[in-house]
């Protein structure tokens, strides 16, 4: 190398890493993040953690299986036990810090990183309480009070009218999965607890996405926030590859049910929109000859633990979910997402495909798409800036087009493609082989094999 190619010394000069202790945080909290075997934040940690450790309100928008949970429980720990040293103890009834959540799932997890994080801090007592289950032992279980309740917003207001909950000690209030949280379906819940907390109190909001409505109406709630947006707005995450198989309606279990064998899925999570198509896909792929279960909020607490158990353990290939239940599904390693149905809100496309390619680790996100879908399919696009990547599945050609993308590709868009594909993309049909119809094209049926095809369809 010659002397003009040599770096210079301050190219030498590299940043200090971040790791966990140039955070702040103390040496109990450090252990347990060890036991864990964290040992680098991600930037939502290494951003969020300081701000919330300064006792400012706090705006987080962060991709889902970012770590957000670990993001907000660390330093809300740390500051309780602060106040502890202080004198602050807990009175029977009260609470100290409140996480509210839209599904059980998700106030289950968040409890259970609470109970990991503080297992080597004195005197720190955490709760969960969410519907679906028995609430007398909720009730006793109050009574002592708690430094820390993950609540769903339907069962924290049943205790609070019973006088089982008080909130006149409340340091701190967490929302997790904000949007979802403060969109119609949980406003006026969300605005009723509101009302009964103390004014003098530090607010956190975490979630994947926020709208531009929805972040105008947080920031109603919260007191100068400090806003941490690690990645663009509504992004997806670039470990999770995308594309979308244009097929008529009619075929969408046909579909999916070839793709289960040919692909040899083993752990696929599946999206519809409604409880009731989520019982009936379950009830297809089952007489197909795949297992699988539905995941929903009519179920009742324990069949939907019970679901998600044998789907972790892999008993059951297919988890059919709605969106609301699978907010805080986390799974580890977990392959592939389907979106049977796209979500009406497009928001929801970000949460959905976030079950998969978590912590860094590799997914897929597979859509498939009718003409009848064009519209949600638009909108997500626009949301995501970025093209789907449109691929065919032999025998399964939409007679019915699903459209091209608008989408223009402006600067700071991007292509959603799928490696190595090379089938049609742009929505259109595939031409036909001559003298084919397309009452004529053979179909696999909901079994998985080839439709006998002399007549018509």
């Amino acid at each position: 190398m010659s002397s003009t190619d040599s770096p210079s010394t301050d190219a030498l000069i590299t940043e200090p890493a971040v790791t966990f202790s140039s955070l702040g945080l103390v040496e109990p909290l450090l252990r347990a993040i060890a036991d864990k075997g964290y040992e680098i934040p991600s930037p939502i940690q290494a951003q969020g953690i300081p701000a919330v450790l300064t006792g400012a309100d706090v705006m987080a928008a962060a991709q889902t299986g970012t770590g957000k949970t670990a993001g907000f429980t660390l330093p809300l720990l740390q500051r309780l036990a602060e106040s502890a040293l202080e004198g602050a103890k807990v009175m029977p009834n009260h609470v100290r810090a409140l996480v509210l959540t839209p599904t059980r799932e998700l106030a289950a997890q968040v409890q259970e990183s609470v109970k990991d994080y503080s297992r080597h801090l004195p005197r720190v007592k955490s709760a969960v309480v969410f519907g679906g289950v028995k609430i007398n032992p909720q009730i006793a279980f109050m009574r002592g009070g708690v430094d820390v309740l993950v609540a769903t917003p339907g069962r924290l207001l049943d205790l609070y009218q019973q006088g089982v909950v008080k909130f006149n000690q409340l340091e701190v209030l967490i929302l997790d999965e904000a949007d979802r949280m403060l969109d119609m379906g949980f406003i006026r819940d969300i605005k009723r607890i509101m009302s009964l907390l103390p004014q003098q109190r530090q607010t956190l909001l975490y979630s994947a996405t926020f709208s531009g409505e929805i972040r105008t109406l947080a920031e109603g709630m919260l007191k100068s926030p400090v806003q941490v947006d690690v990645s663009p707005r509504n992004s997806t995450a670039p470990s999770v590859t995308q594309w979308l198989h244009p097929v008529d309606k009619s075929e969408k279990t046909a579909l999916l049910c070839h793709l289960m064998k040919k692909q040899d899925w083993q752990q696929v999570l599946v999206f519809t929109r409604t409880k009731h198509g989520a019982n009936n896909l379950v009830k297809k792929l089952e007489k197909a000859g795949l297992s699988a279960a539905a995941i929903h909020g009519n179920k009742s607490q324990g069949a939907r633990t019970r679901a998600l158990a044998d789907f972790k353990k892999g008993e059951v290939r297919a988890l059919v979910a709605t969106d609301i239940a699978a907010r805080g599904l986390d799974i580890e390693q977990l392959p592939q997402v389907v979106n049977f149905e796209l979500p009406s809100v497009a928001e929801d496309y970000v949460h959905r495909i976030g079950r998969t390619g978590r912590a860094g680790a590799k997914g897929k996100a597979i859509s498939l798409v009718c003409a009848d879908e064009a519209k949600q399919l638009a909108g997500i696009e626009r949301l995501i800036k970025g093209v789907i990547k449109r691929e065919m599945v032999d025998g399964f050609e939409p007679d019915h087009r699903v459209p091209s993308s608008n989408l223009k590709a402006q600067p700071g868009e991007k292509f959603v493609n799928k490696p190595g594909g090379n089938k049609p993309a742009n929505g259109s049909r595939r031409p036909r082989k001559p003298g084919s119809t397309s009452q004529g094209r053979a179909k696999p049926t909901s079994s998985g094999q080839r439709r006998n095809t002399s007549g018509n369809r």
